[in-house]
């Protein structure tokens, strides 16, 4: 960001609004905690009824003895490392005579299916209009960052001017206070995870310097991808602006881009993370990709589930996000949605539009 920024928040307003960040993710915390007790106090019923049941027949004799389960083998998750960026694919999606035109019986406003590997639309609906993509916009700024960054464990420092960025916008945040130092690697997952505007406009700050000068190379970026004639960004946050703009096809294709990147993958497609301990959060923090955590519970018996997702939100676009799919053979399909009137309405519309042109 600029360093010769000039606060222009008061310090007892920026206390004040720090203060009731706080109290709501205390609330969330409590919330939190009872759902997890809920959701586990029968299993541990359970597991103390079973071993009342052991010790009442541990003595018994001339019991067949039990063939012991083969120990598990501990999957080890190899170190994901930045590569340097090739000559970027070409991504193409287009209608088919099969492509289903949808209608208003699907709440949001504007939607399309894709299969990855033909690039066929399976369905679609307004997928030409120019929207505003709101934090979708995030996965840009994930596959901007690692195309260009050195090394996942470098730090970067949150300054003031980032902080009260995220206050005067109201922006959705991971929670980093000033001073506070975050690794890149937590950074990434901050960014898409909690859609985390101080973890993106970290990213930029240590990309490129300044948000700014990141945009730039985010749209760059869009030209890369043939998308510049309808895509064009202005920030890396995805705050509302006249200028910040793409449609839905577009979007299908930045994630795409994004599903290509090893480390864009395992960000995105990442349920929880947990960061480091620092001065400032002495226990770190849990980051939790919501939308992915929701939509497991709605499409469990799905021939195509969702493993990796971005939401957004501003009050001109409505509830959007942006996901991919994979059926039991592995094969890929990309939805992105837009201007659903709520949150849980975009899960429940990612769900149906899976089952019913993708299964």
């Amino acid at each position: 960001m600029d360093h010769s920024y000039e606060p222009i928040l008061s310090d007892e307003e920026r206390a004040r609004r720090r203060a009731q960040r706080t109290a709501a993710r205390k609330r969330k915390q409590q919330a939190r905690r009872w759902r997890l007790l809920l959701q586990t106090a029968p299993f541990i019923i359970l597991a103390i009824l079973l071993a009342v049941f052991l010790l009442r027949n541990a003595h018994r004799p001339e019991e067949e003895p039990q063939p012991e389960a083969p120990a598990a083998v501990p999957a080890v998750m190899p170190e994901v490392l930045p590569v340097e960026p090739d000559e970027p694919a070409v991504y193409t999606i287009s209608a088919t005579a099969d492509t289903v035109q949808l209608d208003d019986t699907l709440p949001s406003a504007y939607a399309v299916v894709v299969d990855r590997a033909s690039g066929n639309i399976l369905a679609e609906k307004s997928s030409e209009t120019v929207i505003n993509p709101a934090s979708m916009t995030k996965i840009l700024t994930l596959l901007v960052a690692v195309e260009n960054l050195k090394s996942l464990d470098d730090t970067v420092t949150i300054t003031i001017d980032i902080t009260d960025y995220c206050y005067v916008h109201d922006c959705s945040v991971v929670g980093y206070e000033v001073g506070e130092t975050a690794t890149v690697r937590e950074l990434l997952y901050g960014t898409i995870l909690s859609s985390g505007a101080d973890a993106a406009l970290g990213l930029a700050t240590y990309v490129a310097g300044s948000q700014e000068a990141f945009v730039e190379l985010m749209n760059e970026k869009l030209e890369k991808l043939g998308l510049s004639d309808t895509a064009h960004f202005t920030n890396c946050v995805g705050l509302y602006d006249p200028d910040h703009y793409c449609t839905v096809r577009d979007m299908a294709i930045i994630l795409s881009a994004a599903m290509d990147n090893e480390l864009c993958r395992e960000v995105l497609s990442a349920h929880t993370y947990q960061t480091a301990p620092t001065e400032q959060h002495p226990e770190g923090q849990t980051l939790s990709n919501w939308f992915l955590r929701k939509i497991e519970d709605h499409d469990t018996e799905q021939a195509v589930r969702a493993v990796g997702a971005k939401t957004g939100f501003v009050l001109q676009s409505g509830s959007c996000a942006a996901s991919w799919g994979e059926d039991s053979t592995g094969r890929e399909f990309i939805c992105v949605t837009g201007n659903a009137y709520s949150a849980w309405r975009a899960i429940y519309d990612h769900v149906e539009l899976y089952k019913t042109y993708c299964g």
